[in-house]
């Protein structure tokens, strides 16, 4: 390994004694040298800016320290329809609805960023850290009562018959939630894995915070597991098709188990994870990682597990994960994924940047616990380095940055060029500031139709992207290439700090 710099190797300590980084070293995914030349990208501007996206997307009090600013306070009264403290949390999207259950993955993705590469993040990690916070704090508040969570507030029709500022919100803050009688086990285990994983990245330095989102996790999942249903069949005119659980909520049970068993390290997770794995699917072939769908996911965590940890009982996983990563793979004769002309992995049209973001975060993971390790993917005979993964992820995120066809970036307020006129309400109506009079519901559909760039920009959103063709018409009606979400940045946050580094900006 080459030497670090001191002052790096001792910026790592400090920052590794604050999020429990994991159980090895940060600095030894890094033995395979940084790139020597110099980075095509400023990976650095970019994770920045990839987090800085998340205060645009707040929802409730604002806090004195809020960079966007021209956003400001919005749905205060969240909750109280139902008697309870539902203010804050974010918008998933470019609407004005709080979905409990893509809010609770993009926890999740945010805080396994931090635990795989915080150490990478230098200043940046206070704001992820921040980023993470703003979601639980919200997320304790929907699970404050046993056996009830409270998944989401916003009536999603209606609030999609408008576009309106979320300052200006006047539909209904209708709240849904599931219980005993009426399940959710897919957004509950997820809530419970969002909490696993962020109680690991507070663990350190705010111990009494950590313990509470552990205890909480701990108690969600046992409800998970215990009333066992989709929340799309409860809740299925609220949320479908928005984000209907369509792989059902075997993934979920097995991902939040992983999260409590590397969370809790109590071994009746494990005994768990060891008696049900195949009956929630760990076997399956699929691999496609998302908000909906986390068994790749739970199969690279539990990797770990065996691989750096040696617990044999999970031997298996491995070649779950090798078995996706080889689907990845373009050329081979296991490939599944599909790619543009110009490269970019192409799962389908609606939001596809979101499964490039999660694939490179994987691709990265899987590739740190390799090296660890010291071995490798097989694939049918082909031995596949963890250089390979790595340099698969690095062509993911440099497209998405502005190596592709149009030369243009995804991200917004990276580059020379990137989208403009995004589906993005807050976004494409003026502030506030420039504009204080109430914009009513329908009165925002003409800045939705106009062809102007939108007046304020959502620094740091990365959109749905190109085509299957690689084309991007940079319209504010195309919902499909032109909304951002905050899934989509989640675990690009990963990624671009291990860039960051690894390119020697850091």
């Amino acid at each position: 390994m080459a030497a670090l710099p001191l002052q790096l190797f001792s910026v790592l300590l400090v920052l590794s004694s604050c999020i429990l980084g994991s159980s090895f070293p940060f600095i030894s995914d890094h033995s395979h040298h940084a790139h020597r030349s110099a980075p095509a990208h400023d990976y650095r501007d970019a994770l920045s800016k990839s987090i800085l996206f998340f205060e645009g997307q707040r929802s409730g009090r604002l806090p004195r320290d809020q960079r966007m600013s021209w956003r400001r306070n919005s749905a205060l009264s969240d909750g109280s329809l139902m008697h309870v403290d539902l203010v804050g949390g974010y918008y998933d999207a470019g609407d004005n609805v709080k979905f409990g259950f893509p809010m609770a993955f993009t926890t999740t993705m945010l805080s396994w960023s931090v635990l795989e590469f915080g150490g990478l993040m230098g200043h940046e990690l206070q704001n992820a850290r921040a980023a993470i916070k703003w979601a639980t704090d919200y997320l304790l508040k929907a699970t404050a009562h046993p056996d009830t969570i409270y998944v989401q507030v916003g009536d999603p029709n209606k609030d999609h018959a408008c576009w309106e500022r979320p300052e200006d919100m006047d539909t209904p803050r209708t709240v849904y939630k599931i219980d005993s009688q009426h399940p959710g086990s897919d957004v509950a285990a997820e809530t419970a894995a969002a909490l696993a994983a962020a109680s690991l990245v507070f663990r350190k330095c705010d111990p009494s915070y950590a313990s509470l989102l552990r205890r909480t996790a701990i108690r969600v999942f046992a409800f998970a597991d215990r009333h066992r249903g989709s929340y799309s069949n409860v809740l299925q005119q609220a949320v479908c098709p928005f984000y209907c659980s369509y792989s059902g909520y075997q993934d979920e049970l097995l991902w939040g188990a992983a999260w409590l068993h590397k969370a809790t390290r109590n071994p009746a997770y494990l005994k768990y994870i060891q008696v049900n794995g195949q009956t929630l699917g760990a076997d399956e072939t699929d691999n496609t990682f998302g908000w909906d769908n986390k068994h790749v996911g739970a199969r690279i965590l539990l990797s770990k597990s065996f691989l750096v940890q040696k617990l044999a009982s999970l031997h298996d996983y491995k070649g779950h994960a090798d078995n996706y990563i080889c689907s990845l793979l373009p050329g081979t004769s296991f490939s599944q994924t599909q790619y543009t002309p110009g490269g970019l992995l192409y799962k389908m049209s609606d939001s596809n940047m979101q499964y490039v973001t999660s694939t490179s975060f994987l691709l990265l993971t899987y590739a740190k616990y390799l090296t660890v390790a010291g071995t490798s993917v097989d694939c049918g005979g082909m031995r596949v380095t963890p250089q390979k993964l790595r340099a698969l992820a690095r062509k993911q995120v440099d497209y998405l940055l502005g190596s592709n066809p149009l030369r243009m970036s995804y991200m917004v307020g990276y580059g020379p060029r990137f989208p403009e006129r995004i589906h993005h309400r807050g976004s494409s109506l003026p502030s506030v500031a420039a504009h204080p009079q109430f914009i009513p519901c329908g009165a925002g559909f003409k800045a939705m139709d106009s062809s102007a760039s939108n007046p304020n920009l959502l620094i740091g959103a990365v959109v749905g992207g190109p085509d299957l063709h690689d084309r991007f018409p940079d319209e504010r009606r195309d919902y499909e290439q032109s909304e951002p979400a905050t899934y989509i940045n989640a675990p690009l946050v990963g990624a671009l700090a291990y860039f960051a580094h690894s390119a020697g900006q850091i």
